[in-house]
């Protein structure tokens, strides 16, 4: 073997079970990965995928439940093996209440197997007033397509998240913890600090991470299982964590499609890397090695995340299969619309204030929101979803009372008998509570990866009022 070869196969060897915690984790796997001699296991927890309420609420999309099975695995397996456990944006938004809800989990899946892990805690969540400060020195930059952030955007969000890159997560290790707990990471950042933090490349370390992130998705067959990463200084390995599974050079290169803008280019806190002159090869029926990697060092900004609550909604629910109706939907989708919002305005007149009427037809452009061309087929039936927006939920729930009648009896044309549509739900109105909006698409630049960053440490072994220190 070359001495390219050597030094990725003698390199750092990660284990990433799966692509989010909760989301399922076979002791087969771990222990497959471990069985390579995997020095960590490290993990994504959490993801903008599902919209802003987690943020805006700080709390997790995945039970308690899903979270404490997957880390029985976890913690098990690792304390054998003595490895760490690294979990990035604990509670799906990385909120600090969300971390301290996942610690609160950790430490009760501790006492149930009896280990005693030391546990540090990162936290990222900001302060509105603090980001303002760094605001007024020009250090909050506008992401595309938004504009300079302003004082009262910051203020409205109900939190704020900075990702934290790979630096707090090797502190807390160098600090000698056994599991640590971040807030809002990029989904690289928790799994490129080991192998940063033991001499890797930055370049295969940050390319590794990427392919990784998301476990079996760069595999050839993603419901199989995570994979467990090897990096050297000058290349990684990708393994899958089932022996039936394979990696091969396209399912690898493409994850770098994967959430990016530029399938070559990724750009992450304190760098960019660039894998223009990356080479995937089949190292054997399994594993892909790849070289040529690269890291370019740039300032360090962190991205900040900026949710908050908006108005109320109420939604209601039909069926449609009246021939007639399902051969001009669109037609009948503008029309009935605007009996809704005349009716609205008529009964409510002034007390509606600001509000909103959208109908979203399923099975024929409810994705989209755009209308199909001219010549497309009718549809065999279609779902019309009726969703108002107002300032309050009464109102909301009012309006949608007052729209009921109209909702389920509109006809396609006048003076004919009125239709009656099929309705599975009975109140036919369902108050769907609030709006919850992103404000933030902005970086702030900082000195370092640690500036914007706090860690607290919890000693199971400890009672629980000394357990919780912060440094």
């Amino acid at each position: 073997m070359s001495d390219t070869g050597t030094d990725i196969a003698g390199g750092t060897k990660i284990l990433v079970p799966t692509g989010m915690l909760g989301a399922g984790i076979r002791e087969s796997d771990v222990q497959l990965g471990i069985s390579r001699g995997a020095h960590a296991i490290a993990l994504d927890s959490g993801s903008t995928d599902s919209g802003p309420s987690y943020l805006a609420r700080a709390v997790s999309k995945m039970n308690k439940d899903a979270i404490r099975r997957d880390m029985e695995v976890l913690m098990a397996a690792a304390n054998k093996a003595g490895i760490p456990i690294l979990v990035g944006t604990c509670g799906t938004c990385g909120a600090d209440a969300a971390v301290d809800w996942t610690r609160d989990i950790v430490i009760e899946v501790a006492n149930a197997l009896q280990i005693r892990p030391r546990i540090a805690c990162l936290y990222s969540e900001q302060s509105a007033e603090q980001l303002k400060v760094k605001n007024s020195q020009g250090k909050i930059t506008a992401l595309p397509p938004l504009d300079a952030v302003t004082d009262d955007t910051l203020a409205a969000c109900d939190h704020i998240v900075a990702l934290m890159g790979p630096e707090p997560y090797i502190r807390a290790l160098q600090g000698g913890a056994d599991i640590v707990l971040g807030g809002r990471t990029t989904d690289t950042a928790v799994l490129a600090a080991v192998p940063l933090m033991r001499g890797a490349g930055a370049g295969p370390a940050w390319h590794a991470a990427k392919v990784s992130e998301c476990g079996g998705q760069c595999t050839e067959n993603p419901r199989l299982g995570g994979v467990l990463m090897t990096v050297g200084t000058s290349g990684f390995d990708i393994e899958p964590l089932n022996i039936e599974n394979r990696c091969s050079p396209k399912s690898v290169s493409r994850h770098m499609l994967y959430e990016s803008s530029d399938p070559c280019l990724l750009t992450e806190p304190g760098g960019v890397l660039d894998v223009t002159q990356a080479v995937y090869l089949q190292l054997d029926s399994r594993i892909t090695r790849v070289t040529g990697s690269i890291w370019r060092p740039m300032p360090y900004t962190m991205k900040l995340e900026g949710a908050s609550a908006g108005p109320y909604q109420t939604i209601m629910l039909i069926g449609i299969q009246d021939p007639e109706v399902l051969a001009d939907l669109d037609s009948f989708h503008d029309r009935l619309k605007e009996a809704l919002v005349r009716r609205i305005e008529d009964t409510l007149g002034d007390e509606a204030g600001q509000f909103d009427v959208s109908l979203r037809l399923y099975g024929w452009n409810a994705v989209s929101g755009r209308s199909m061309p001219k010549d497309s087929i009718a549809p065999h039936e279609v779902g019309v979803l009726f969703v108002v927006t107002a300032s309050s939920q009464d109102l909301a729930d009012r309006m949608a009372k007052a729209c009921n009648p109209y909702f389920f009896h509109f006809p396609i044309r006048s003076n004919i008998e009125l239709p009656s549509y099929a309705f599975p739900f009975t109140p036919a109105e369902i108050p769907r509570g609030r709006v919850y909006e992103f404000r933030l698409n902005h970086v702030v630049h900082t000195n370092d990866g640690h500036e914007l960053t706090r860690m607290a440490w919890t000693d199971v072994s400890e009672a629980p009022s000394k357990a919780f220190t912060y440094a």
